[in-house]
């Protein structure tokens, strides 16, 4: 199941007005702090932020535990279904994109995992609060894409471009009180996803990490020769 918390514009965002009446998908929350809920394995906590940027609505989502944001511009008002929808596909085209890119096919790239996402999208609520440190990510990231907005003259015109921002943002180092030290959120959400929709141990998961690292390691040899071969001869 999905669990969108929203902030006080992301509640306004996805409410409407019917003949003076305020009509709202926004639940009040089982409690005010989002860690004091009961554990339930299958829920997906998020945080959804709201704003308004070159006079269209932007949605900007981050998963509570593991820092992996989206941002959704051009957003139509009061339409949930249309940005769950939305959601599931970007979520689910973002992490196999990443797998591909960092060798984890391997791993994750069977369609029953596919199929468990699919279906644990399918549920979803929606609850009135906030999260203190993960707004403040929000915060920075909706600051970066507005400078790059600005550059840009538009918003993204299309998923793939928005893509392309969601992974540069989910590439950045980030702190998070509940792990120590610090993630990469793209990583973190990887390893998340083989936890609880590939069912794999932390032995198998640290293989992936390990992985991942070394085509990194690779990917960064590469640039690196590649550079030193357009350096003009002395």
């Amino acid at each position: 199941m999905l669990i969108f918390n929203c902030t006080e514009a992301a509640s306004n965002f996805f409410s409407r007005i019917h003949k003076g009446k305020k009509i709202t998908p926004v639940e009040k929350p089982p409690s005010s702090i989002i860690e004091d809920d009961l554990p339930d394995e299958l829920a997906e906590l998020w945080l959804v932020h709201a704003k308004t940027v070159q006079r269209k609505h932007v949605l900007y989502v981050i998963h509570v535990q593991t820092r992996y944001c989206m941002i959704f511009a051009d957003a139509k008002k009061a339409d949930v279904a249309g940005f769950v929808q939305r959601f599931t596909e970007r979520w689910m085209n973002g992490l196999m994109r990443d797998a591909l890119h960092h060798d984890a096919l391997q791993w994750v790239g069977d369609t029953a995992m596919l199929d468990r996402i699919a279906e644990s999208c399918r549920q979803y609520k929606l609850y009135k609060r906030g999260h203190r440190s993960a707004q403040g990510h929000l915060g920075e990231i909706a600051w970066i894409f507005e400078d790059y907005a600005a550059e840009w003259g538009c918003l993204p015109p299309d998923e793939i471009m928005a893509g392309r921002f969601d992974a540069k943002m989910n590439g950045f180092i980030r702190g998070n009180k509940s792990v120590k030290g610090y993630l990469v959120p793209d990583e973190e959400m990887m390893a998340h996803w083989m936890r609880q929709y590939c069912g794999l141990d932390e032995s198998v998961i640290q293989d992936a990490r390990n992985r991942r690292d070394e085509v990194k390691r690779e990917i960064r040899e590469l640039e690196a020769a590649h550079e030193q071969q357009d350096q003009p001869l002395q």
